[in-house]
């Protein structure tokens, strides 16, 4: 883990600290931010925790997901950005960054594009809150329950459920520690991860059976209008699991889910199998992420979507 040591430094002088994860935040962004947050507050500090789009639903009853606000008003001695590849996913959050003092990056992004003044990354993690629990060791600080029901559920939503090829057996060292910590790992699981509301089961249906095949199958792809959020009335959040679903089907390669966002902006989730790089194409469009899961935005016109899965078919032999 690159960084360590300078990490470390960078918490123990710091008194006033701010962390936030990235915009649309999922379950390893909000596990980290709240699990970090929860620790560094156990070595005396004033700890302000963000999250520029606030928190989605289904992580609202973790531990101090209630104190999580929307933006920094007052500068800080050390501003840590967790599971953010580059400035831009901070979202606004950014600005108030530049006042601190320092700068500390915490992720595990195979492709990243630096900001800060001191970087902490492990691009073989499985989830950033696999870093943060070795962080927080490092540091000599207690795993307490509430510490450990947000570090699992980071690990829990970025690996699938243990489903993915980023899981080791570290992964799996670390999950016994915190479970042996007295967390009830039925109900957080079933709460994080399993749990789906109505709209979402709804929303994720009506991506499924929209779902086009190209290259022989290799390539699905789909769409979903604000129209169709609305008529379910969910969020963006609640079609966060359909790529995964769609890269699941037998014989997919590559899968693309268009959400709109407004009358301007498509965000573009992008899932693959193999040796298959989709986060080179999200970085050529401004976006980023790890080699098989990535996402960007591109302009909201039937031409951009045709201009955009030309680009995903090269990738497909």
């Amino acid at each position: 883990m690159r960084g360590l040591e300078a990490a470390k430094r960078a918490i123990r002088e710091a008194t006033s600290v701010a962390i936030s994860g990235h915009v649309n935040p999922d379950g390893d962004s909000i596990g980290s931010l709240l699990s970090l947050g929860l620790g560094i507050e156990r070595m005396g500090k004033r700890v302000l925790m963000v999250s520029v789009d606030g928190v989605p639903r289904r992580y609202r009853e973790l531990p101090a997901a209630g104190r999580i606000v929307r933006a920094i008003k007052k500068p800080v001695d050390l501003a840590i950005a967790v599971d953010c590849s580059s400035k831009d996913i901070l979202g606004k959050t950014y600005q108030s960054f530049k006042n601190a003092g320092t700068i500390l990056e915490i992720d595990h992004h195979e492709f990243r594009r630096p900001f800060g003044n001191v970087s902490l990354v492990d691009a073989h993690a499985a989830a950033v809150g696999e870093m943060i629990y070795r962080l927080l060791k490092s540091l000599k600080v207690r795993i307490t329950v509430p510490i450990a029901q947000n570090l699992l559920t980071s690990i829990i939503v970025e690996t699938n459920s243990f489903k993915l090829p980023n899981v080791t057996p570290f992964t799996f060292k670390v999950c016994t520690d915190l479970i042996n910590s007295g967390v009830d790992f039925y109900e957080l699981v079933d709460t994080v991860f399993w749990s789906k509301r109505k709209s979402s089961a709804v929303l994720s249906g009506i991506c499924m059976a929209r779902c086009i095949f190209l290259k022989r199958g290799r390539i699905a792809w789909s769409i979903v209008t604000r129209k169709d959020f609305n008529a379910a009335h969910g969020k963006d959040e609640d079609v966060d699991a359909v790529p995964d679903d769609m890269r699941a089907i037998e014989g997919v390669k590559v899968a693309v889910l268009f959400r709109e966002k407004d009358d301007h902006t498509l965000r573009v989730s992008l899932r693959s199998k193999g040796k298959l790089n989709v986060a080179d194409l999200a970085e050529s469009y401004g976006g980023g992420g790890h080699f098989d899961v990535a996402g960007c935005s591109i302009s909201n016109s039937p031409s951009s979507i045709r201009v955009f899965l030309k680009d995903v078919e090269r990738l497909v032999f």
